[in-house]
């Protein structure tokens, strides 16, 4: 699913100034409300919105993140872009760690023309993409398999992603809190983002606008911990000041 700028702002107006009301969204963006029931049921069929009687709001789960499908449509287009920003800053030759999250697959895509990688990965999406580029060595990691989206966790992938020291740790995340909070959902995921995160000599985060000010329930990381961090438009307040203190380089993907 792609947004249009209207619906990219109700979401954004939801994010920072709470519910709204139906009408009020429609004056805002000088829409009849029956364009904008269209919107709504858009985006809450995504999961980006929660709808009550009269208005909407974000969805409020920070236990459970969206299905992998509704993630691998969401922002697509975005998510391709940002692979190819990343791409074209991977040399030829590196070692790099992927890990989890549709961001991370579109990545992989973007490599496949590369020559004489190393990809380390506890995403067997990652490796399946990977394996049509012949130039490319891919490592798979053990682990518990987690169903939904083909992700290896638990201790098994901690202990072997601690084996490797690589040039790239390539990481998506679920949610950046406007204190630069990196979080996820899944504990086990985290663990094995945290060994990504020390096993890496540079750490290069991907996020589409969709995953900035959204919650989750457990800390990766923070953004000084970052020396890329990728995402799809250009960043606003508060989280474009936390990326200058932290002195992270930010990258704006075209489309």
């Amino acid at each position: 699913m792609k947004l249009n700028p209207r619906q990219t702002s109700i979401i954004d107006a939801l994010r920072c100034e709470g519910p709204q009301s139906l009408e009020g969204l429609s004056a805002r963006f000088s829409v009849s409300v029956q364009t904008l029931r269209r919107d709504v049921s858009l985006l809450a069929g995504a999961g980006l919105l929660s709808r009550f009687h009269g208005g909407v709001r974000l969805p409020i789960s920070t236990t459970e993140n969206l299905a992998y499908l509704q993630r691998e449509q969401l922002n697509a287009q975005a998510k391709s872009g940002i692979g190819r920003a990343v791409a074209e800053r991977v040399p030829n030759g590196s070692s790099l760690i992927m890990n989890i999250g549709t961001t991370i697959e579109a990545v992989a895509r973007a490599l496949l023309q590369h020559q004489g990688l190393r990809v380390i990965t506890n995403n067997l999406n990652v490796a399946a993409i990977l394996a049509a580029n012949r130039e490319c060595e891919v490592i798979v990691s053990g682990g518990q398999l987690r169903h939904a989206d083909r992700a290896l966790v638990g201790e098994a992938a901690v202990d072997f992603i601690r084996q490797f020291k690589v040039d790239i740790g390539l990481m998506g995340i679920s949610g950046i809190e406007r204190d630069g909070t990196l979080r996820d959902y899944d504990f086990r995921e985290v663990k094995v983002a945290q060994a990504v995160l020390q096993q890496s000599r540079e750490v290069w985060v991907v996020a589409d606008v969709s995953k900035f000010d959204r919650p989750a329930m457990v800390e990766v990381a923070h953004l000084d911990q970052v020396d890329k961090l990728f995402v799809d438009s250009p960043l606003a307040e508060p989280f474009a000041g936390l990326v200058e203190a932290s002195s992270v380089q930010c990258i704006v993907a075209s489309a």
